[in-house]
């Protein structure tokens, strides 16, 4: 547990870093002591509200036993088995199978299922899905993605800041060049940073899952048949807030080619095979 809050502390310090050093190439030294400034406060706001934030983008709608009984109950029934506070469940109304977890920790957590999702797979296969995303609530993974993609968002607004405005040079000059490779590269280190602090945890959880609902290979069947029909299947709201991706169990976004060199999910087929080795 500690190496893991280690290498979260080390990740989110890079995003930091970036963040001050694209506020560096925009303003000079002013400009990167207000994105720290900022960043800072970024983060102080994100670990009270980006759950809401996150909730809102995807038009999230809170559901209770009355309202959701089928859901409601495997979703209790699990957090009593990992020995979790029953977290607030939200349905997300578009097509595309996927789900999510958000919050701050496990006292303040959500659980959100897209209405494709529940309408493609069984009970059976919903159980290893939301042990899947209730062992990223248990491990705390659910504060760290939810910032990371608050924070990323926020690189990526600062990098069209620059294209538009310029960038400086290593003496303080304005240099438009600086400022189209500063809107190029920063979104990409970004999505690196995503990538490295996604990509374990769905591992971590895909197993934390499989012994969570007692059924590795419900969860597996679950991957493939969501891979198979998510493909097909364009999220909007994914589609408009792209740092948001890396939450979903998986990657929701429609793009190909270069962007898959930087997915935040590991290939779909690796999660399976280590999920049926361990029936």
């Amino acid at each position: 547990m500690f190496g893991n809050w280690l290498k979260t502390g080390v990740l989110m310090a890079a995003i930091m870093a970036l963040f001050g050093a694209l506020g560096g190439m925009i303003g000079g030294g002013q400009g990167m002591l207000l994105a720290l400034l900022l960043g800072g406060g970024m983060n102080i706001f994100s670990y009270w509200f980006s759950d809401k934030m996150v909730l809102g983008m995807y038009n999230a709608q809170e559901v209770d036993e009355s309202s959701s009984p089928y859901l409601f109950r495997i979703v209790a029934e699990l957090a009593a088995r990992g020995g979790l506070p029953m977290p607030r469940v939200y349905i997300i109304d578009e097509a595309q199978p996927n789900a999510f977890a958000t919050g701050r920790n496990p006292e303040h957590a959500a659980v959100a299922v897209t209405t494709g999702i529940l309408q493609l797979l069984s009970a059976r296969e919903l159980r290893g899905v939301l042990g899947h995303e209730l062992s990223h609530v248990l491990h705390r993974d659910i504060l760290i993605s939810t910032i990371s993609a608050t924070m990323a968002g926020a690189i990526s607004a600062l990098a069209n800041f620059a294209m538009f405005f310029g960038g400086r040079d290593s003496e303080g000059r304005r240099n438009p060049l600086m400022g189209i490779l500063v809107a190029l590269l920063a979104p990409i280190a970004a999505s690196l940073i995503q990538m490295a602090i996604s990509r374990a945890r769905e591992f971590d959880a895909d197993r934390g899952g499989a012994e969570m609902s007692g059924d590795p290979g419900a969860l597996a069947d679950a991957l493939a048949k969501i891979e198979a029909y998510a493909r097909g299947t364009p999220m909007g709201p994914a589609e408009n807030h792209p740092e948001t991706a890396q939450m979903m169990i998986i990657n929701p976004l429609s793009g190909g080619g270069l962007a898959g060199l930087f997915a935040t999910h590991p290939p779909t087929e690796e999660r399976i095979a280590r999920l049926r080795a361990m029936i």
